[in-house]
């Protein structure tokens, strides 16, 4: 999913105003849904919509940044990714934490509550995962954050299910499931945009070092 740097500055060229209001739908969404889900898990005591809401704000944040440098050069663009995979690997550790604290503490969520928010959350990562879709092979960057919106919605989808699970049994172990998926969804996603990362920087060192040879006689064979 890396762009050589002239492909990229190409697709950066043609298709920046329309990937600048796609991060702008993606990011009002989020603020919105951030404030829903986290006055919802804590009227529901969910720690899937707890960890859904701070996941919310990361995406915020991430779409922020993806904005702030859409019009730079790319490796600027490799940067703010490379950040982002750090956030999304350190929100899937929190998380893991947080069902630790819950388990221990035996919380048992409020059903109805965790699954009507849940299903408004599921409704607008889908929204923002289809504006986005488009753009996902651009580069690094664009593709953190179709993989934000992916993570999202199938974890929407694995809350609504976890509180079904909470309504049967009466017990919060459901929730801790979800919490744990996305966690560990976290934790991947990560790691898939700091291995694309990886890819971008060596496609720019060659770049480089393929522009010197080309401009410098003495580092010709």
């Amino acid at each position: 999913m890396s762009a050589g740097c002239h492909s990229h500055d190409h697709g950066a060229k043609g298709g920046a105003p329309l990937a600048k209001t796609a991060l702008w739908i993606a990011l009002i969404i989020n603020l919105i849904m951030f404030v829903v889900e986290i006055a919802g898990g804590a009227l529901a005591d969910s720690v899937g919509l707890l960890a859904d809401a701070v996941d919310f704000f990361g995406d915020s944040v991430n779409y922020a940044l993806s904005l702030a440098v859409l019009g730079f050069a790319a490796i600027w663009h490799t940067r703010v990714a490379f950040l982002k995979g750090l956030a999304m690997f350190g929100f899937g550790c929190w998380v893991w934490l947080t069902i630790v604290l819950h388990w221990l503490a035996g919380t048992v969520p409020v059903a109805p509550v965790m699954g009507g928010i849940a299903f408004v959350a599921m409704l607008a990562n889908i929204v923002t995962a289809l504006v986005l879709f488009r753009f996902r092979g651009q580069d690094a960057n664009m593709a953190s954050v179709w993989i934000c919106s992916r993570n999202d919605a199938l974890s929407n989808i694995a809350v609504m299910l976890a509180a079904t699970g909470v309504w049967a049994t009466a017990s919060g172990i459901p929730d801790l499931i979800v919490g744990a998926l996305i966690g560990s969804l976290a934790i991947f996603g990560g790691i898939q945009v700091l291995r694309m990362v990886q890819v971008e920087r060596r496609d720019h060192a060659a770049a480089r070092d393929g522009h010197a040879t080309a401009t410098d006689p003495s580092h010709a064979d």
